[in-house]
């Protein structure tokens, strides 16, 4: 079972070696990063799902890096904690409205950190479990609409393909006799399609090129 994933931001030596113990020791998979333009650098290959991130911090410090986080939207759900020895009201709102999710003071309590990081990833996976389910029933409501859509101009061609063929004599119908059966093996192949677009029901993605992925859809 996979472990979950926190990354440290902290370019004070001791208390990110006390912090990295601690979270290991309590069976979360930890890495760690000196300053906010590092963890830029690790954000994209963990993909954590809490970030504690001290406050002040050279290059770049944790509310800059909680700033381009969040407004990220592959690291927008990140839980973000700030680590901060400012006290100030003043400095909450900063960085509450930069978009951090919880603060704690230093020096920190150890079971009251484990209960915030704990908070924090429930949060993160019923907002992506809230996403994915948001996901999937825009796919179900955009597959339907299409299979609806198709239905009416597929019931058009197979009606004025009938209305052709009656018109036709015996003789003009053996001539064309395999198009029509590459064209009545077409219909069956959208017919089908259609139908597996109207009854979508759990949808599932899979690649078609490098960048791009298309809807699973029965054979």
């Amino acid at each position: 079972m996979s472990k979950d994933r926190v990354l440290i931001v902290e370019d004070e030596p001791d208390t990110l070696f006390i912090l990295t113990k601690l979270l290991e020791k309590n069976n979360y998979e930890v890495k760690t990063a000196k300053n906010g333009k590092e963890a830029l650098g690790v954000v994209d290959s963990f993909q954590p799902y809490v970030v504690l991130a001290d406050w002040t911090m050279p290059e770049m410090d944790g509310i800059e890096l909680c700033n381009r986080l969040k407004s990220n939207e592959k690291h927008k759900l990140i839980y973000y904690i700030i680590l901060t020895a400012r006290t100030s009201l003043r400095d909450r709102v900063k960085g509450l409205d930069i978009g951090a999710d919880d603060f704690l003071l230093k020096p920190t309590e150890n079971q009251e950190l484990l209960a915030r990081i704990r908070s924090g990833v429930r949060i993160y996976k019923l907002q992506n479990e809230l996403k994915n389910i948001e996901h999937s029933k825009a796919l179900i409501e955009m597959a339907c609409t299409l299979g609806h859509k198709m239905n009416n101009p597929l019931s058009s061609l197979i009606m004025s393909l009938k209305s052709i063929q009656d018109d036709l004599n015996q003789d003009v119908k053996k001539q064309f006799e395999e198009d029509f059966m590459v064209i009545d093996e077409s219909i069956k192949r959208i017919k089908d399609l259609v139908n597996n677009l109207t009854k979508l029901q759990n949808p599932e993605t899979i690649e078609y090129s490098d960048n791009s992925k298309m809807l699973k859809l029965e054979d």
